[in-house]
């Protein structure tokens, strides 16, 4: 059985994690081929968003404690070993999640806990089941954040919240995750792929010439100086400013008014 399922539909790739027997924790397979089908479906050109999601009733539930316990596959070996795992492994997701364009929306189905819970934070969006959990449990472990993810939930919930969210290990419930930021829309668990789909709708109906210099220039301009900032964002207006839907929507625009 795959451990990660692809299927693209109306411009949409969605990704689910399909380990539900071990809450779809990472497996070194899983994580190669989150990455190969990530990498994927940002160099298609018919894909706008991508959504992450969970099978069974979890999203992620993070590291494979059972592997980690018997000190197998990617907890392995001695502390310089198990660096050069995380270097070489699961910290690949965080280095290609920040290297694609497209836009990325987690649709988390139940308990995001670990470097499931960094996961959802790598996303642009969150949509979430109101039966979901939210926690980086890494502490209650005696561990650290391996995969990056503190880098990631300080842009989406603050330095402050990240801090606590570390350093309690607290699990906090949907609406919890909603009130900090960390969640854009809470639905019912019933509703939760109709609702991520008419979220998605929304960029659907801009060109992936605009989403993926938007995103890539946002990026940018949060970790760069304004000159340069300025000049990427004059680059890439010079782009948009010559394609095909702008144009089509300015003489719409037009014709309207």
């Amino acid at each position: 059985m795959s451990e990660i399922q692809v299927t693209k539909e109306n411009e949409i790739c969605w990704i689910k994690l399909n380990r539900p027997e071990s809450k779809n924790a990472f497996s070194s397979q899983m994580i190669v081929d989150l990455c190969q089908n990530l990498k994927s479906a940002d160099a298609d050109e018919k894909i706008k968003v991508i959504v992450l999601t969970g099978a069974g009733n979890c999203f992620c539930a993070g590291g494979d404690l059972k592997a980690m316990d018997e000190k197998s596959g990617m907890f392995a070996g001695d502390s310089f070993t198990l660096k050069q795992n995380y270097e070489h492994g699961i910290q690949q997701i965080p280095l290609t999640m920040e290297s694609i364009n497209t836009v990325t929306v987690a649709m988390v189905n139940g308990a995001a806990i670990g470097a499931g819970c960094d996961l959802s934070a790598m996303c642009d969006f969150r949509i979430a089941s109101d039966t979901a959990k939210f926690g980086v449990t890494f502490g209650s472990l005696g561990l650290i954040s391996g995969d990056g993810g503190p880098f990631f939930m300080n842009r989406v919930v603050g330095y402050t919240k990240a801090l606590e969210m570390y350093l309690t290990a607290k699990i906090y419930s949907a609406s919890e995750a909603k009130e900090m930021g960390l969640v854009n829309k809470l639905v019912s668990l019933e509703k939760l792929k109709e609702e991520t789909e008419k979220f998605c709708e929304q960029f659907l109906k801009i060109s992936i010439e605009s989403l993926t210099m938007a995103k890539a220039a946002i990026k940018h301009c949060h970790r760069h100086d304004l000159p340069s900032s300025l000049l990427l964002l004059a680059s890439y207006q010079g782009i948009a400013q010559r394609t095909d839907f702008h144009e089509t929507q300015v003489r719409k625009f037009l014709k309207k008014n």
